[in-house]
């Protein structure tokens, strides 16, 4: 039984990434991983997204680039303010501009650059770098 669909999709990714595969499915799909893998593949570390229906809960297609060195779920989902964003990135990036946060904000799923650029917080979802 999955508890954390989101984990279980970013594990299986990074081990996707790690043995060296070109594609990956995820299985089951959800609006919230939808949106997390869109803002990753806007921040340049996914290639092709593709959805595909089963009638058991979707499943995603995901092209791997090759660029993934970690990633994962921040549990609990800890409220950031806007101010706070860059303690969270010490917290979690190895290094100052590598990498990004994905937060969820009141105008959805955004990596934490954009967040700051909008001037708005919200609760960390995820790290990847």
């Amino acid at each position: 039984m999955q508890m954390d669909t989101l984990a279980d999709a970013l594990i299986a990714i990074l081990n996707a990434e790690k043995t060296g595969k070109k594609t990956v499915t995820v299985k089951p799909a959800s609006k919230i991983i939808a949106n997390v893998l869109r803002t990753v593949q806007r921040a340049g570390y996914l290639g092709e997204l593709e959805y595909i229906e089963n009638n058991r809960g979707g499943m995603f297609d995901i092209q791997l680039l090759g660029r993934i060195n970690k990633c994962g779920v921040i549990k609990p989902r800890f409220p950031v303010h806007k101010d706070q964003f860059e303690d969270e990135e010490r917290n979690y990036l190895p290094a100052r501009g590598f990498g990004v946060l994905v937060v969820t904000t009141p105008e959805g799923v955004m990596t934490h650059e954009d967040a700051k650029e909008k001037n708005i917080g919200g609760r960390l979802l995820a790290y990847i770098y």
